[in-house]
C-alpha cells in the first residue's frame, strides 16, 4: 500500500512518539486549574480529541475555551499563566517542557520499525508536527538525524504558515523534500491533521487511531487507518 510512494510524512505526537500522554497531562493540569478558578465543571478528557488534538497550541486554548463559553483576551506572545489565551498555552508548554525532562520519551516500537523499513529503502522522510518543541522530543527520543527535513510549531509561524487544518504545513514538507504531494504518505493522528492532508493533495493519508478512533479519522478523510505503524511493515 505504501511502497509505490517516494516520500513520507509523520506528525509527531501520537504518531512517531507517545509524547501525547504528556501533552494531555500538561493540558489536563492547565485547565484543571482554569476551570476550578472559574468555577466551571472539571475538564474532560474528551476535550482533548474535540478541541486541541491537532492544533497549533494558541487555537486550541482559544477553542476550548470558546467550547466552554471563557472570554479571555489573546494576551502577549510571552504571557504565563491563566488570565489569556496566549499565558493559558505557555503554561501548559512550561507543564509539557517539566514532564519531558523528567520522564525523557521513547519511539513507539512499530514506528520506529517502519521508520527502519523506509531508511533502507531510501525514502525521505520529514517530520510535520504542530508542536513547538518538535526538536526537543526528537532530541529526546534519539532519533533526530532520521529524518529530512521538520516543519514545526516553530517554523510554521517564521514562515508565516496557518496551522492544520489548513495544508500548508504538510505542503511545505513537501517542498522542502522537493516532491509533489502526491507522490507523499502522511501519518497522522488527529482529525484536523487528517484533513489537513487531505486538503493538501496528498497521494495517502494513513490515520493512526491512539483514541480518536477509525471512524472520526475516516471521516476526516484518512484513505487508510492502523491502530500502530508496526501494521504497516513487511
Amino acid at each position: 500500500m505504501i511502497n509505490g510512494f517516494d516520500a513520507h510524512l509523520f506528525d509527531l505526537d501520537g504518531v512517531i512518539t507517545p509524547t501525547v500522554i504528556l501533552h494531555r497531562r500538561a493540558w489536563r493540569e492547565t485547565f484543571d486549574e482554569l476551570f476550578t478558578q472559574l468555577g466551571l465543571a472539571p475538564y474532560r478528557e474528551e476535550e482533548y480529541f474535540s478541541y486541541l488534538d491537532g492544533l497549533p497550541r494558541f487555537a486550541g486554548v482559544a477553542t476550548l475555551c470558546a467550547a466552554r463559553g471563557i472570554e479571555l483576551p489573546d494576551g502577549a506572545s510571552g504571557d504565563v499563566g491563566l488570565s489569556s489565551i496566549a499565558g493559558v498555552g505557555n503554561l501548559k508548554n512550561q507543564r509539557f517542557a517539566e514532564l519531558l525532562e523528567r520522564d525523557g520519551i521513547e519511539a513507539y516500537p512499530g514506528s520506529l520499525q517502519l521508520m527502519h523499513q523506509l531508511t533502507v529503502a531510501h525514502k525521505p522522510m520529514a517530520i510535520v508536527s504542530s508542536s513547538r518543541n518538535a526538536d526537543a522530543v526528537l532530541r529526546a527520543a534519539g532519533i533526530l538525524a532520521r529524518f529530512d527535513a521538520i516543519v514545526d510549531g516553530e517554523r510554521a509561524a517564521q514562515e508565516g504558515l496557518p496551522g492544520k487544518p489548513a495544508p500548508d504545513t504538510f505542503v511545505r514538507g513537501a517542498e522542502l523534500l522537493g516532491l509533489a504531494p502526491a507522490n507523499i504518505v502522511v501519518y497522522e493522528d488527529a482529525e484536523s491533521g487528517v484533513a489537513a492532508a487531505r486538503a493538501g493533495g496528498f497521494g495517502l493519508v494513513v490515520g493512526v487511531d491512539r483514541g480518536a478512533g477509525r471512524a472520526a479519522l475516516e471521516r476526516a478523510g484518512a484513505h487508510h487507518v492502523v491502530a500502530d505503524l508496526g501494521e504497516l511493515v513487511g
